[in-house]
């Protein structure tokens, strides 16, 4: 086995939780080594979709921003090179939280090697990361897997952002995960161009009860508040002008059960799409949402076998629905189908602590607070043409946000391993899973992994004062304190 030279921080996954791991770690001034499986960075933006959520939920129901550090320094980029949309926050989104900060994913991935290479962080691509080096419970490196053949790369301190918790558990950790009855299912996303928005706008004007509402409420309503919302968001439909005012669609009930009816459409999902900004004003239409495939384990590869041929049998069905049914789409074409599925649910790995439903419900806040979130508690995919389930969620009740603790980033069993991305510790209800909230949690574990190398000290150890972390953070943008 070949052995490498030894690294202060190894990141492992250079999805959006990696990148800003590797990011924020070698700007303190770590040794950092980022590693990814593929040719590419950015994982579920750029590579599997859904640049659909790319930005999404940064604003809570009170209008505070509560995601931002890299987060908004991205946008920020891109937005100033003409590669993004503002922050789309219209009143009848921001009630429930449900914003917009649309990014082109192309453009977003010349951005992340632009940062990764600023930063000073090196890069390893096209490599497996199938292991650990361990002494007792103590991580001293991973063990890669290239065409090189196999290699040791010792660390001092090892992030787990693969997404699917693998080097986590190999490492001893433990972890929780639905069974395969359970699990939510999976998609492939595709995006089109050649869409005439201004013929599906005056469709919108004119058939507002055809889209759901349910998006611009909150589970704790009451039934009056909910329908005042559902008459505020059909008078909006029907007065947008521009379909970047509107974020995203999802119904067209007519057209989804006629065409179930003539068998042109399948019942595994609901129809509609989210956009994606390009060059000179162009939006494309990205559909995450028009295939799922259930009973899939992201930890059996024959499972997501099935799931990737399944996915692209729907949405081919998807696309001959959408160029016939749908107006504005007749000349529309694929720009892009995702190589990979987008992974809805894994393991999540146990840590210090365990965020919970009561957590986000309550809105509570931590002394070891190393981020913020707003998003819903108990939002599961399901398998059938409502594609989400509108039942059993909760959320911050004032309208605020609930603070992510940094002991959920530290996984139990094991010494030297810092977890970020949506694998960290939660309830099933409270899942981290969404790009904002990845990317919160990986900037925040490439500073903890620099403090502890700094002093040599674990990332338990660090537990007992994270006022440097907090203060770090604060100093790259991160919101932690000032929110509801």
């Amino acid at each position: 086995m070949i052995t490498t030279k030894e690294y202060d921080v190894v990141v492992c996954g250079g999805g959006a939780s990696g990148v800003c791991a590797a990011i924020a770690a070698a700007r303190e001034g770590a040794k950092t080594l980022l590693i990814e499986r593929v040719g590419t960075l950015g994982g579920q933006i750029s590579f599997s979709g859904p640049p659909g959520f790319a930005f999404a939920h940064l604003f809570n129901p009170s209008g505070e921003q509560d995601a931002a550090g890299l987060i908004e320094e991205m946008h920020s980029r891109l937005l100033k090179e003409g590669h993004a949309l503002p922050h789309i926050k219209p009143e009848e989104r921001l009630a429930a939280g449900y914003t917009f900060s649309y990014i082109d994913p192309e453009w977003f991935n010349f951005l992340l090697f632009e940062m990764i290479e600023e930063s000073g962080a090196e890069l390893l691509l096209h490599s497996l990361v199938v292991d650990v080096a361990k002494e007792g419970n103590v991580v001293k490196g991973v063990i890669v897997e290239n065409t090189n053949g196999r290699m040791l790369i010792p660390a001092k301190m090892v992030i787990e952002c693969t997404g699917e918790g693998d080097i986590a558990t190999r490492a001893g950790a433990p972890f929780e995960m639905v069974d395969r009855d359970t699990i939510q299912p999976h998609t492939v996303s595709f995006t089109v161009d050649g869409v005439d928005w201004k013929k599906l706008l005056k469709y919108v004007n004119e058939n507002p009860d055809q889209f759901s509402y349910f998006e611009y409420t909150l589970p704790h309503w009451s039934e009056e508040k909910v329908q005042e919302t559902k008459e505020k968001v059909q008078d909006f439909l029907r007065n947008a002008t521009d379909i970047t005012q509107i974020g995203e669609l999802m119904g067209f009930y007519k057209f989804r059960d006629e065409a179930l009816k003539n068998g042109e459409w399948h019942d595994y999902s609901g129809v509609g799409f989210f956009l994606t900004p390009k060059e000179g004003g162009v939006v494309q239409a990205h559909f995450q949402h028009s295939s799922q495939w259930p009973n899939a384990l992201p930890t059996d590869a024959w499972d997501l076998t099935r799931t990737e041929i399944e996915c692209r049998k729907q949405n081919k069905m998807a696309f001959k629905f959408v160029k016939k049914y749908l107006p504005g789409f007749e000349n529309a074409y694929i720009t892009k189908m995702c190589p990979e599925v987008r992974i809805r649910e894994g393991r999540r790995i146990m840590g210090d602590y365990k965020l919970t439903r009561e957590d986000v419900k309550a809105g509570r806040k931590f002394d070891d607070v190393i981020g913020k979130s707003h998003f819903k508690a108990g939002a599961h995919h399901v398998c059938n043409t409502t594609t989400l389930e509108t039942v059993a969620k909760v959320c911050p009740e004032n309208g605020g946000s609930y603070d992510i603790p940094y002991r959920c980033l530290v996984p139990q069993n094991v010494e030297n391993m810092l977890v970020a991305g949506k694998m960290v510790s939660t309830d099933r209800d409270s899942y981290l899973r969404y790009v904002q909230q990845n990317m919160v949690t990986g900037q925040a574990a490439g500073i903890a992994a620099y403090l502890c190398v700094r002093d040599h000290i674990t990332p338990r150890e660090l537990e007992k004062n994270v006022k440097e972390l907090q203060d770090k953070l604060e100093k790259q943008g991160a919101i932690l304190y000032g929110t509801h």
